[in-house]
């Protein structure tokens, strides 16, 4: 009898299993974290707690707010919030329940002082603003396009365009010198913009898109209407799309005037001008997963909605929403006022906080952070050193977040996210005193004071109370940033 099992003959070779995964399976596995990422799962598996791990990482690098739980909490509890229809817990239209995209259309009609009504047809919600990212990424561009987005800027943008739509970011380098053109530290002019899309040129690489973050996510600052229009216009004459990020539209702690593109009255190409914006900032609620896109791109749209599919929002969150976006009294007259006013008293004493330690950071008006100038404490001018510094305050038990995950083109910048409890951030304040205090840095070299004039050197404010990239490669325990 012949063995069983079906044994090989003699001599012959055996067949590699085949791969579980495809080449684009294996791509997707194979993509690094990114340091966002990576601080942030630490953080996931050693949380401070004030009852139960007092010892534990204080995390001032996420971006979330976290000042109007109180606020919101309450607002649940009403009857409105309870009541739920049948049909919510059906299948609906993907693009979004008709009720809940009317009631985004009048909510940013009015507080993105749209120049007119926006149209319910040409919104699309989705499960957070990174759906919105890969979806657009994706029918907007073929593998190995790229997009021009002005750096410092949000690292998690190249993996939500990258694993979607393998497109790939061309940078618009900014940094903290002011020249005699410029009026402040990392400023964006057209001509940087030219300059980047002629490099992207001659590299070959085919530029579909521009990426602007308003609000600036790191920067904090807010684009003037000016430079929006020359921004749009730069975009139109070399048919470029404009994704135009708008995420902190509502973040906004000073006097400072913002300009939702929603709100000019001429769009340059309306056609290729596209809107995105969420819950997760404005409204303290990143857990939700809810964001809007907004494009007047017919082709664009129906291209998007096949994919929302895959990305929708459950009925009973969109009615929900829709309570809170209804309720203009409240918003006007509790949640709003009330979200800036704490807002500004946490940055307050974030700010003056870094400054009795020797930190300035940059003059910021919008989001949920301040850009910090860590320059002079890292042992040298490197990106090696500024992850040294990085991995020390994680030692302390302090996460924050460095530059280099911005895509920053200097060391030494760090972001650090404000909106959170007083106590978390004097306890920041401490843990930061005593790491600093003990990390023995070598003098700096290079000039870092030539900003000095442009940074902010807070008063005690009364309210509040007691052109090469840098090298992705990190040696911090085998982070890689995308």
């Amino acid at each position: 009898m012949s063995g069983g099992g079906g044994a090989l003959p003699a001599g012959a070779a055996a067949v590699p299993p085949a791969p579980a995964l495809s080449a684009r399976g294996a791509r997707i596995a194979g993509g690094a974290r990114g340091l966002l990422d990576a601080g942030f799962a630490l953080y996931l598996g050693d949380a401070f707690d004030r009852e139960l791990n007092p010892q534990g990482i204080l995390n001032l690098g996420t971006s979330e707010n976290k000042l109007c739980f109180d606020l919101i909490e309450e607002r649940l509890t009403r009857p409105d919030m309870t009541y739920l229809e049948p049909d919510l817990f059906q299948y609906s239209d993907t693009r979004g329940t008709r009720s809940f995209r009317e009631e985004i259309a009048k909510f940013l009609t009015d507080y993105a002082r749209a120049a007119k009504a926006l149209n319910p047809e040409h919104i699309t919600v989705m499960n957070g603003c990174c759906s919105v990212f890969a979806t657009l990424s994706t029918v907007l561009c073929d593998p190995g396009d790229g997009y021009l987005i002005p750096a410092p800027y949000y690292g998690g943008i190249n993996s939500k365009t990258w694993l979607y739509g393998g497109i790939q970011p061309v940078h618009v380098p900014l940094f903290s010198e002011v020249t005699d053109e410029e009026s402040h530290p990392f400023q964006l002019t057209v001509e940087k913009l030219e300059d980047a899309l002629q490099r992207a040129k001659k590299q070959g690489i085919r530029v579909r898109a521009l990426i602007l973050i308003n609000p600036h996510n790191p920067l904090g600052d807010i684009y003037p209407a000016q430079l929006l229009k020359e921004c749009l216009e730069f975009a139109h004459r070399y048919e470029l799309h404009v994704i135009m990020d708008e995420i902190y539209m509502l973040s906004i702690y000073d006097d400072t005037t913002f300009t939702s593109v929603l709100s000019l009255d001429c769009l340059p190409d309306p056609e290729r001008t596209h809107f995105m914006w969420g819950f997760s900032k404005d409204f303290g609620m990143s857990g939700i997963r809810v964001a809007v896109l907004y494009t007047r791109n017919h082709e664009i749209q129906k291209a998007v909605n096949q994919l929302a599919v895959f990305h929708s929002c459950p009925g009973p969150v969109q009615h929900v929403l829709s309570q809170f976006l209804r309720d203009r009294d409240w918003l006007d007259n509790v949640f709003f006022p009330t979200n800036k006013k704490r807002l500004k008293e946490a940055q307050n004493i974030l700010v003056d906080g870094l400054a009795d330690v020797g930190i300035p950071v940059l003059k910021s008006s919008g989001g949920l952070y301040v850009w910090a100038d860590f320059r002079k404490f890292l042992k040298s001018q490197t990106f090696e050193a500024e992850l040294e510094l990085w991995q020390k305050l994680l030692d302390k038990k302090l996460l924050i977040s460095p530059g280099k995950a911005f895509y920053c083109y200097e060391p030494g910048w760090f972001r650090l996210v404000f909106s959170d409890s007083v106590d978390k951030i004097y306890l920041c304040i401490q843990r930061l005193e005593q790491m600093l205090h003990s990390y023995t840095a070598e003098p700096v070299t290079n000039n870092v004071s030539s900003t000095a004039d442009a940074l902010c050197n807070p008063e005690k404010d009364s309210s509040s109370k007691p052109s090469n990239a840098p090298e992705d490669v990190s040696q911090i325990e085998n982070i890689i940033v995308y």
